[in-house]
């Protein structure tokens, strides 16, 4: 996908954007766990998938303020969070001394991470793939980062299947001028969506759809699972009712995969 017209690109933007959200990104339920439940959801997800760490070497992408860093440090992985935005990092690193947590967090594009080839055994990211303008290249850099046989495990949505509620909440916001995007102001919605127009997944992101990205980068034993109603019952009581139940209805999924074992 190509942009032109201006040095401004629509990395520079998703960059920006997310850099404006750090401050505040954590207040949000389904960014940070506000509950016990929600957090023995998400650890049982990533022992299922993945196992016990056992000082693994990790690598989570797009970290943010390092929610997910922390899940599989406390797993027992060795955790290596990356993020591109500074402002992300900055609340990251500033949670982990307060946890007393030796996470590493560094900057870098999930796409072109310059990490060293075959130099981790599990690669993580939750509600990153969205975001990808270029998600064929950045699946073949997680292939090449992966050790033989490592592992990766992939947190996200099929954000552009709206349900019936989300219709509801857009005409509603149609009416009232207000964002139909849960916790942003009507600008930083304006972004979100010029955004969403722009990046590869722009409509609808199938599960199936980055399975078959996957195989193509070299992936094998691909397993989608959608068996997350705990976490999303969890997250929903934080919620008010018509969000909590969006949340409930939405088509979220966690897709594992494997690099080849050396024959």
């Amino acid at each position: 996908m190509h942009f032109t017209g201006s040095n401004y690109s629509i990395r520079d933007e998703i960059k920006n954007f997310w850099s404006d959200r750090a401050a505040t990104f954590d207040e949000s339920v389904g960014h940070e766990i506000y509950s016990e439940a929600e957090y023995r959801g998400w650890k049982r997800l990533i022992l299922k998938h993945l196992g016990e760490g056992r000082g693994q070497a990790a690598l989570d992408l797009a970290c943010g303020t390092g929610v997910f860093s922390h899940l599989m440090h406390d797993a027992g992985f060795k955790v290596t969070g990356l993020d591109w935005s500074d402002a992300m990092l900055e609340q990251a690193r500033s949670k982990a001394r307060h946890r007393g947590a030796e996470i590493r967090f560094v900057a870098g594009d999930a796409e072109n991470t310059m990490e060293p080839p075959q130099s981790y055994d599990v690669i993580t990211n939750r509600f990153l793939i969205w975001t990808l303008v270029d998600p064929i290249a950045a699946f073949n850099e997680w292939f090449c980062l992966l050790k033989p046989g490592g592992k990766l495990l992939i947190l996200d949505g099929d954000w552009g299947k709206e349900s019936w509620i989300k219709k509801l909440q857009k005409a509603w916001g149609r009416l009232s001028g207000r964002p139909c995007v849960a916790g942003l102001s009507s600008e930083m919605a304006e972004r979100h969506r010029r955004i969403r127009e722009q990046v590869y997944f722009s409509s609808s992101m199938s599960a199936e759809a980055i399975v078959a990205l996957l195989q193509a980068s070299g992936f094998c034993d691909i397993v989608v699972d959608r068996k997350l109603m705990d976490i999303h019952i969890a997250q929903a009581r934080k919620m008010p009712l018509l969000r909590g139940l969006d949340c409930m209805l939405y088509d979220r999924y966690a897709i594992s995969a494997r690099k080849p074992s050396l024959s």
